[in-house]
């Protein structure tokens, strides 16, 4: 069985890795890693400097948080690997989703890219499955993510999807608000997780 937790005390954090990214993005993922120091809840990351990233990693640290990054040996170059904090090399990227999976009690979604989708939809997908019940926040700046949404509500409407399925997060506007609402959050004890993932 997976854990079960009183409150939240690790987050994962899921976003871009490019410095190109808007600079709203950039100082609102900055603001995020500096909350979770605030609120003593160890950030677990990608393990990269760049991008939103870097940005919410470096911020948590100099901020005296506890962070944990993850990355796999092939990414250490282009993701500039934050040696700074406590990080660890893993083989592959299921590897690293799957630490990340089971080191964290929450998650939190900021803007990113296809790599960023990719680990939403599988993490939701545990979600649908009953794998796992931990709390997921997006943070949805401007409607960011709300074509995402849509098409969840798409696949609800054709019948592809349970209604229910659309209460699986919560999305909040504004950066200030994402701490709140993962303080507010309880887990609820897993399914046997690890084992069906990792026979995928």
């Amino acid at each position: 069985m997976g854990r079960v937790t009183e409150r939240v005390e690790s987050v994962c954090v899921f976003c871009g890795s490019s410095d190109a990214a808007d600079p709203a993005y950039l100082r609102a993922a900055a603001e995020l890693g500096r909350g979770l120091a605030a609120a003593e809840l160890k950030l677990i990351y990608g393990g990269g400097g760049v991008g939103l990233m870097g940005a919410c990693a470096v911020a948590a640290h100099e901020a005296g948080g506890r962070v944990l990054g993850i990355i796999p040996d092939f990414l250490i170059g282009r993701e500039q690997a934050l040696e700074s904090v406590e990080h660890v090399v893993v083989a592959n990227m299921h590897q690293r989703k799957m630490m990340m999976f089971d080191k964290a009690d929450a998650f939190v979604v900021l803007p990113g890219g296809i790599g960023t989708l990719e680990e939403v939809v599988e993490l939701l997908s545990w979600r649908r499955l009953d794998l796992h019940a931990k709390p997921v926040v997006f943070y949805n700046p401007s409607g960011f993510w709300q074509p995402l949404f849509d098409l969840f509500q798409h696949t609800v409407d054709a019948k592809l999807t349970p209604p229910e399925f659309m209460n699986a997060w919560i999305d909040v506007e504004h950066i200030d608000a994402v701490v709140p609402a993962l303080l507010a959050a309880r887990t609820q004890p897993d399914a046997e997780d690890v084992k069906v993932a990792r026979a995928g």
